[in-house]
């Protein structure tokens, strides 16, 4: 398969995954050992292009959200989820996993980036989502307006959990969101939000990383794998809102656990012979 086809495979797997609760940085994962992308591109311009392409989810929100947008930066406004008060809520969320991800970076990608960490936080966060769903405290923040600075912080650090693939950046917010007394939809709707900082910082980063690796014949695989997440992201993000208007993040929990089992399936066949699936990057 060619670096172009598999650049639109990664973007719409990232697009798709990014902002619903299912883990896009372990499907990236699983599809990159599938594919053998880093074999393919380098592993260093394999790591940065995974980061990079969160790029195009990021715009996706900006296009899905115009509004709420404009309105964080009129510093103008003090009220709500705008102007300096609402850069202050998005800061305090990504404030814990900014700091615990720093610490730890390494270790995360050296020890957690494989299929099998990746089966254990799909399942772990399926846990989480039938025990929020089934015991969520009484909702009492219906809009982003009413979201206060002890939930913001709060979300935050139910977003560390996030660190660990698999568990979902996207389903740690919404299920912090909830736990703090959010409701589904406001909950959603911030971690679309919340989801711009700790992504801006993680491509920029690795982006700054790893440009002694990039050359000029990168920048097709690069712009097709934005283009590509920007589309499908935007998909995504109108999709999750309208299935939340009538159904929980159960469906989501059922995925998760199914998927897993086809991972650890496939590990089992490899580990008796009967198939070669790599278990480390």
């Amino acid at each position: 398969m060619g670096e172009l086809i598999q650049a639109v495979v990664l973007g719409l797997v990232e697009g798709l995954t990014e902002f619903i609760p299912v883990s896009s940085t372990g499907h990236l994962i699983l599809a990159e050992h599938a594919l053998d992308f880093p074999k393919l591109v380098g592993k260093e311009v394999a790591d940065c292009f995974t980061i990079f392409i969160q790029v195009g989810a990021i715009a996706a929100v900006v296009v899905a959200y115009p509004h709420r947008f404009a309105g964080l930066i009129d510093f103008r406004r003090t009220e709500g989820f705008s102007g300096l008060r609402g850069l202050w809520l998005l800061f305090l969320t990504t404030l814990p996993a900014g700091i615990f991800a720093l610490a730890a970076r390494g270790a995360i990608k050296a020890y957690l980036f494989t299929p099998v960490t990746v089966a254990v936080g799909l399942v772990g966060g399926s846990i989480w989502i039938f025990l929020a769903e089934r015991r969520t405290p009484r909702c009492h923040t219906e809009s982003l307006d009413a979201i206060g600075w002890r939930a913001a912080l709060l979300i935050g650090f139910y977003q560390c959990a996030a660190l660990w693939p698999g568990v979902s950046r996207s389903a740690a917010t919404i299920l912090g969101g909830m736990m703090v007394g959010l409701n589904r939809k406001t909950s959603t709707e911030y971690s679309f939000f919340a989801a711009v900082p700790v992504l801006t910082a993680a491509a920029g980063y690795d982006l700054l990383k790893s440009l002694e690796f990039l050359r000029a014949e990168h920048i097709p695989l690069f712009a097709v794998g934005l283009i590509v997440s920007f589309f499908s992201g935007w998909a995504a993000v109108r999709f999750l809102i309208q299935f939340l208007r009538r159904h929980t993040l159960v469906a989501f929990a059922w995925y998760r656990i199914g998927l897993a089992a086809v991972v650890l399936g496939l590990i089992a066949a490899s580990a008796a012979g009967w198939i070669q699936f790599q278990l480390t990057p």
